[in-house]
C-alpha cells in the first residue's frame, strides 16, 4: 500500500505507545506459583500463532522441548458483570485506573499524595483497550507469568514489581506502596482479565507479534518522513500528542504524546527498537491487527527509530539494570553492555552481530 493511501487511515487513527506487559525485557521463566483460574477456559489448539516477544525471550534461556499447546480463543470477561460488592469494585476500580491513569495517580491530580506517576499517559496508552486487546500488549494471562525470574533487575519478581516497573519507567513516576488500594485494585484487575489463561502455556494474542528484522540499521531519517505523512497528523508534528483538555486538568491525552517530557523515559520497554517496531506494525495506525496491517515491516522499524531519537525524560541509575551483562537485550538503548559494539548498533541494529557476539561470550563463561 502507497503512503499517500496511509493517509486516509493517519486521519482516522493513531500511533499509541509505551509498555507494560511485553516480557521480553527479561529472561521468562515458568512462574514459581499461582492461584488457580476460574471463569471463562480457553480452547487449546495446534494452531501456531505470529511469535510474540515474550516467546521468543523464554526460548532463548529454556531448554528445548516438545511445542505446546497454544490457547486460540479470546474471551475476556467483562468487569461490568461483576456485583457490587469489594472484589466487584476492586476490579472496576483496576479498570479504570488502567484506561484513566492520569485522573488517578497522575501528576496533575488534586491530591498530591496520589501524584505517583510522573506524566500524563494511562496504562491503555500501551496496553490497548483497557488491556485486552490481542496483540495490543494485553495484561490477559499476564497474572500467571508471576513469580518470574527478571533479568533487568537479576532475581525473582512479583506482579507487584512489574507494575512498579511501569510506574518509574513508562510513566516516568514513583513505585505505588504495595499495600496502596491502587496497587491492589490494578493487581485483582490483571488477575480477573487473566481468568480462563492456563499457567505455563502460550495464549495467542499475547505481546503484540514479531515482524522480520531487518539486514540494515533501522533509518530515523526515513523514519521521519514516514512520521511527517502518517503519524503527526494525531500525535503532532512536534510529537506531543493531543491532550483532551489543557494542561493541569488531569484529563490526559486523546492521542499520548511520543516524545518530550510529557513521555515515556529513557529506561522503559517502548524505548527498545524491537518492542517498539513489533507494537507498531501490529497496532498502528490505532485500529488495525496484526492479521491485516496497513505498515510495511521496515516502515514500523523505520518509524520507531526516529521517534527514539528523540529527547525524553531520563531515568536515573540504569546502569544497575542487568546486573548480568549477558541478558540485556540486544536492542537495549543503554549501556553497558558485555560487548564492545558501538551503542549505535544496540539502538538501531541490525542485532546479529550482537547476538553473534553475546554468543561468544556466554560459550567462554562455560
Amino acid at each position: 500500500m502507497r503512503w499517500s493511501d496511509l493517509g486516509i487511515y493517519g486521519a482516522v487513527f493513531c500511533l499509541s505507545l509505551a509498555y507494560f506487559g511485553v516480557t521480553s525485557d527479561s529472561s521468562r521463566s515458568k512462574p514459581a506459583s499461582a492461584p488457580p483460574r476460574t471463569g471463562n477456559v480457553a480452547a487449546s489448539s495446534n494452531q501456531t500463532a505470529p511469535q510474540t516477544t515474550a516467546a521468543v525471550t523464554s526460548r532463548e534461556t529454556a531448554p528445548a522441548k516438545a511445542a505446546e499447546p497454544e490457547q486460540t480463543v479470546w474471551d475476556i470477561p467483562d468487569p461490568d458483570t461483576l456485583p457490587d460488592d469489594a472484589w466487584g469494585r476492586t476490579v472496576r476500580q483496576g479498570r479504570d485506573m488502567i484506561t484513566q491513569t492520569y485522573a488517578h495517580i497522575g501528576p496533575e491530580v488534586a491530591d498530591e499524595t496520589k501524584r505517583f506517576a510522573g506524566n500524563n499517559l494511562s496504562c491503555q496508552s500501551c496496553h490497548l483497550e483497557a488491556g485486552t486487546k490481542q496483540y495490543g500488549l494485553p495484561l490477559v494471562g499476564v497474572y500467571g507469568d508471576f513469580p518470574q525470574y527478571r533479568s533487568r533487575e537479576g532475581q525473582i519478581g512479583t506482579i507487584e514489581d512489574r507494575v512498579n516497573g511501569c510506574m518509574t519507567r513508562s510513566l516516568n513516576g514513583k513505585p505505588l506502596p504495595l499495600d496502596s488500594t491502587e496497587m491492589k485494585a490494578m493487581v485483582a484487575y490483571i488477575k480477573y482479565v487473566s481468568a480462563g489463561t492456563i499457567v505455563g502455556e502460550s495464549t495467542k494474542g499475547r505481546g503484540s507479534g514479531k515482524i522480520p528484522e531487518l539486514k540494515r540499521p533501522a533509518d530515523p531519517a526515513r523514519g521521519e518522513k514516514l512520521y511527517a505523512e502518517i503519524c503527526s497528523l494525531c500525535h503532532g508534528a512536534d510529537g506531543q500528542g493531543k491532550r483532551v483538555g489543557v494542561v493541569g486538568d488531569a484529563k490526559g491525552y486523546e492521542f499520548p504524546p511520543l516524545w518530550g517530557p510529557d513521555s515515556f523515559n529513557n529506561g522503559a520497554g517502548m524505548n527498545r527498537l524491537i518492542s517498539a517496531a513489533n507494537f507498531i506494525h501490529a497496532n498502528m495506525p490505532n485500529g488495525v491487527s496484526l492479521e491485516e496491517p496497513q505498515l510495511e515491516p521496515e516502515d514500523a522499524w523505520d518509524i520507531a527509530a526516529f521517534f527514539q531519537s528523540k529527547p525524553r525524560p531520563t531515568k536515573a541509575s540504569l546502569e544497575n539494570d542487568f546486573p548480568n551483562r549477558l541478558e540485556k537485550p540486544v536492542d537495549a538503548s543503554y549501556g553497558p553492555y558485555a560487548d564492545n559494539l558501538p551503542a549505535q548498533v544496540h539502538k538501531v541494529g541490525p542485532f546479529d552481530e550482537i547476538r553473534a557476539e553475546i554468543k561468544k561470550l556466554k560459550a567462554a563463561t562455560n
